[in-house]
């Protein structure tokens, strides 16, 4: 799994559903009915109490900003394991909790974006990656260049990145998708694959060789890969993300427990 959350939407509509109607019996049934001067039953003092509190939440969860905690390396230099970050539900659009499906259409992802997404071969678990192709891109990754609709990709050289849980450097570039300019992190020895390419959707796209691959991305779908081009699975392995998984934009990192430094990085 590359990017993990407990999902607690389906717990906090339970939730609010249960505290929401024994507020309601108890504010429009129960409490007309009690003597003068009776308490309310504790469960009732409880479900009312926390309701509004629940529902704020559930909201603020669903249809604003969500929490995530970084658990891998996919996204270094940008993001960091142990990174916890805030993503803006509302950029792409108010979607239904739970069912995730979109009611209202607002923004469509853009080249560079940083986006947080379901996987489509388990929707149970939660992706961040760099958004790179848009429907309808013509997207080539050969000899650890990327080429967009048959132009190179602006990249220079930004030093080196220093692994200091495994005590070695990557070489470090400077890359710009659209408006956005982001570091990536490239081993050039390295295969242009993690891991053996699935059998995905859409998979008559593209064309694999030894140099790296080219793919045309359909309709209603995106192309993603991490920063760390040769340490993350994403769509060269596992194909293309469906507008209906996606969850929203990764914008800041709010806390991280090994280092303060990094609260308030990230746009």
């Amino acid at each position: 799994m590359d990017f993990s959350s407990v999902d607690f939407a389906l717990i906090l509509l339970v939730l609010t559903l249960v505290t929401g109607i024994l507020w309601c019996a108890d504010r429009f049934y129960a409490r007309e009915r009690r003597a003068p001067g009776a308490p309310s039953p504790w469960w009732v003092e409880w479900g009312g109490a926390f309701f509004p509190v629940v529902l704020i939440v559930f909201a603020l969860r669903s249809f604003g900003v969500e929490p995530y905690k970084i658990p891998s390396g996919s996204m270094i230099p940008t993001l960091l394991e142990g990174d916890f970050i805030a993503v803006n539900k509302f950029t792409y659009g108010i979607r239904l909790p739970v069912i995730n499906t979109k009611i209202i259409d607002i923004n469509a992802p853009k080249r560079g974006e940083v986006m947080v997404f379901r996987y489509p071969r388990d929707l149970s678990q939660s992706y961040i990656k760099r958004v790179v192709g848009l429907p309808g891109d013509e997207i080539e990754y050969s000899e650890k260049r990327l080429t967009i609709n048959g132009r190179k990709v602006e990249m220079a050289e930004a030093g080196s990145y220093f692994h200091a849980d495994r005590l070695y450097s990557s070489p470090r570039y400077t890359e710009k998708l659209g408006e956005i300019e982001h570091d990536i992190l490239i081993e050039q020895q390295a295969p242009p694959f993690v891991r053996d390419v699935m059998n995905y959707p859409f998979r008559e796209n593209c064309s694999y060789n030894e140099r790296g691959f080219s793919c045309k991305v359909p309709a209603g779908h995106y192309l993603v890969m991490g920063d760390n081009r040769d340490n993350s699975a994403d769509s060269r392995v596992w194909g293309f993300v469906p507008d209906e998984n996606i969850v929203g934009r990764a914008f800041f990192i709010w806390f991280n427990f090994n280092d303060l430094g990094r609260v308030g990085r990230f746009q």
